[in-house]
């Protein structure tokens, strides 16, 4: 079995592969400091809940745009799981170009997202991730990652709202059920939500317009992707485990014999 990771800015996702199927997803945090030691074991202990061990583990590839956690968990897996871990970045095949004018600039999980769009969906393909930030992301038809927008996230927007006034309170994330809003709650959720509607509507908009397409296949992941996916039809697909399969299809296009 294979463990796939994405170390997020705020979660880290953990996948477990038996084949070519997903049959576990855990999270924990990312912002606790924590040791090797630490790492190992909660990685363990989560396998364990779904009856399996370390020695069920073939191997482990990472993800991460959190540089500062990589020494302890990479360590964690090689001392609990006998494991060197796979880690996505510069030499490994992912079966994409990137095409931006810095190339080392863009995230692995942005680059496993759209790993996974592409061969699922084909190009050209836009791949919006509602995560701490909105990233919007642009495969060509020739798999050449072209562009990425970036944006502030949904919870990261409420959050700025709750932090930075005096009495806004903290929200749920949820659609209201109308945008004439009549109190504070449902006032910052309708900003929030139908804000993310309108400007992914936007993007996808321009992006279509500037490439000289009539229409392009939008896929959503993320948090609060479904959220925003149910409420627009420029988003054609909500696909929850998109980071988790991109990681196990760049493992299988690096390993020749993946178990």
């Amino acid at each position: 079995m294979i463990l796939t990771i994405d170390v997020g800015n705020t979660n880290i996702t953990i996948g477990l592969f038996d084949n070519d199927n997903l049959i576990a997803k855990f999270r924990m945090t990312t912002k606790i400091p924590r040791t090797s030691d630490e790492y190992g074991i909660f990685i363990n202990d989560l396998i364990l809940t779904k009856g399996y061990t370390a020695s069920d583990i073939d191997d482990v590839i990472i993800a991460s745009v959190v540089p500062d956690i990589m020494y302890s968990l990479n360590s964690g897996i090689i001392k609990y799981f006998n494991i060197k871990p796979m880690v996505v970045g510069a030499g490994i095949k992912t079966g994409i170009m990137i095409k931006t004018t810095n190339p080392g600039e863009v995230g692995a999980g942005r680059i496993v997202d759209a790993v996974a769009a592409y061969e699922e969906f084909g190009g050209p393909v836009i791949v919006v991730d509602f995560g701490t930030a909105t990233t919007c992301d642009v495969v060509n038809e020739k798999g050449e990652f072209i562009a990425a927008i970036t944006s502030p996230g949904i919870k990261l927007c409420a959050q700025a709202l709750f932090n930075q006034t005096a009495r806004l309170p903290k929200i749920e994330i949820v659609k209201p059920k109308s945008i004439l809003a009549k109190d504070t709650v449902t006032s910052m959720q309708a900003g929030i939500v139908y804000g993310a509607i309108g400007q992914v509507e936007y993007i996808v908009k321009s992006i279509t317009k500037e490439m000289g397409l009539d229409k392009i296949k939008v896929v959503a992941t993320g948090d609060f992707g479904k959220i925003i996916a149910d409420e627009t039809d420029v988003i054609d697909v909500y696909h929850q485990d998109l980071t988790m399969k991109g990681l196990y299809l760049i493992y299988k296009k690096n390993k020749k014999n993946p178990t």
